[in-house]
């Protein structure tokens, strides 16, 4: 059989690989011009999001056979999830430039954010099993290696927990796929193969525990709850560039392959799905539980991650027709929110050492040590919390409660809203710190990049949430 390659419509995946590779050459050619990989890597991942663009217009598919489904297909909502991978990502490599510049694995971890980056951007557009398992794994293996790399002992922890977690979810994922295989006899996602095979009764139940095993796998990487624990130990360990990646990039590319699967089963029943929505509950309960009481700012973070992870796939737990894009600008909307409280923690971490930003105290007064990093992070938690003028993240938190009431599922939508209020509490928290009369202690001036990259932030912040529709309406 033969089948049509466009090469072009691939780029956003070849792009990343390719950089990955050539970086690495790079520093074989010139070994000691160690910020010079950081940089490669940043335009890589610019030329990357360069390349989406012809899929944010209009769907592109690529790999297609005669008589055959395409395995790629990229549509906006892909498009979507692959502009918010790179830009991310480019996020955590302009905040490593500073801090892991004089490394001796710098060619390495910048190697390795390119190949994470390449399996989140390609797992969404995959269609065939075989690729798609291969991409999630390897949106995954590369980020254990960079939480290991900062070589202390909550790294190694924190690295080995998720190696632990990574093995035990691609298991389940694989026996998910080879149900899937065995119940729909297709080795893609696409065609109408599950529709037909949930007319036979055998046949209905293999896709069924086929489905919620590939959920469950994917649920490891999105670090819902119960299947979380990795998450904590692992942005403790990690530097907080590398954490800001692990909170972004490697959701988004959670979610990309769970909107496959889902898109693929819109068959099952909804009183399936709900199962997912089961999660969504558990994963905010105990996040937003567990961060009111945390005092180690990388460990709240992880706690808040886990809590967002719920309001993300809660939309995706009904058949309601609007619940992708208000997951997906609900992930976008959380992975701005999130990057922007990273990249102050890393300006605090790399101007005043990383024991004077790893403890909530820590920000005490940065309104006015700091005004526009204090600014930046306030309009974060505001974002996530859901309260003005965060707008933004308040229209994101109603777009993913609506799917839900359309579908009466009403103790999920009561669930939700009590959790909005709980999250209300675990931000201020933090927020009201911010404000408190600041200490006695020195602060150094920040680098330059760490101040560009919070300015940005905090515009993003305000634009999203002087024109909050702009996201949905981008979607729909």
């Amino acid at each position: 059989m033969k089948v049509s390659v466009n090469w072009l419509t691939l780029l956003p995946v070849l792009v990343p690989a390719l950089a990955a590779i050539l970086v690495l050459l790079v520093d074989a050619v010139l070994p000691r011009r160690t910020a010079l990989h950081w940089w490669f890597a940043a335009a890589a991942l610019v030329g990357g999001m360069v390349a989406t663009v012809p899929a944010a217009r209009a769907p592109v598919r690529t790999l297609c056979g005669s008589g055959q489904p395409c395995l790629y297909a990229a549509d906006r909502v892909t498009a979507a999830l692959q502009l918010a991978a790179f830009a991310c990502s480019l996020v955590a490599v302009l905040l490593a430039v500073p801090v892991r510049r004089a490394s001796r694995l710098t060619a390495v971890e910048a190697s390795a954010v390119l190949s994470a980056t390449a399996g989140a951007v390609g797992v969404g557009a995959a269609r065939d099993l075989g690729a798609w398992l291969v991409l999630l794994e390897l949106a995954t293996l590369p980020l254990v290696a960079l939480v290991a790399f900062r070589a202390r002992r909550t790294a190694v922890d924190g690295a080995l927990s998720m190696l632990t977690t990574a093995l035990t979810s691609f298991g389940v994922t694989a026996v998910g796929a080879a149900l899937w295989f065995s119940a729909t006899g297709s080795a893609t996602f696409l065609g109408d193969a599950a529709a037909q095979a949930m007319l036979d009764d055998d046949k209905r139940r293999g896709v069924v525990l086929a489905v919620l095993l590939l959920v469950a796998g994917v649920a490891f990487k999105l670090s819902l709850a119960p299947f979380h624990a990795w998450t904590p130990e692992a942005f403790d360990g990690a530097s907080t560039p590398i954490g800001a990646l692990l909170a972004t990039t490697s959701k988004i590319a959670a979610v990309a392959a769970l909107v496959v699967v889902l898109r693929s089963a819109s068959a099952i029943s909804s009183s399936t799905l709900y199962v997912l929505g089961a999660l969504a509950l558990a994963s905010m309960t105990l996040g937003n539980l567990m961060a009111l009481r945390e005092q180690r700012t990388l460990r709240f973070l992880a706690w808040s991650t886990i809590a967002q992870a719920g309001w993300v796939v809660l939309p995706l737990s009904t058949v309601d027709r609007p619940g992708l894009p208000a997951s997906v600008a609900y992930l976008v909307v959380y992975a701005v929110a999130t990057l922007v409280v990273f990249a102050v923690v890393t300006l605090v971490a790399h101007a005043d050492g990383r024991d004077a930003a790893t403890d909530l105290s820590a920000y005490r007064g940065i309104l006015r040590t700091r005004p526009v990093a204090g600014l930046a992070l306030a309009l974060a938690l505001l974002v996530l919390a859901g309260l003005p003028p965060g707008v933004v993240g308040l229209v994101a938190k109603v777009a993913a409660i609506v799917p839900v009431v359309h579908q009466h599922a009403w103790w999920l939508a009561i669930g939700a809203a009590l959790n909005a209020m709980l999250g209300v509490a675990v931000y201020l928290r933090w927020l009201w710190l911010l404000w408190q009369p600041a200490g006695a202690a020195q602060r150094d001036p920040a680098h330059p990049v760490h101040r560009v990259v919070v300015a940005l932030g905090l515009l993003a912040l305000v634009v999203t949430s002087v024109l909050p529709g702009t996201v949905l309406a981008f979607l729909r």
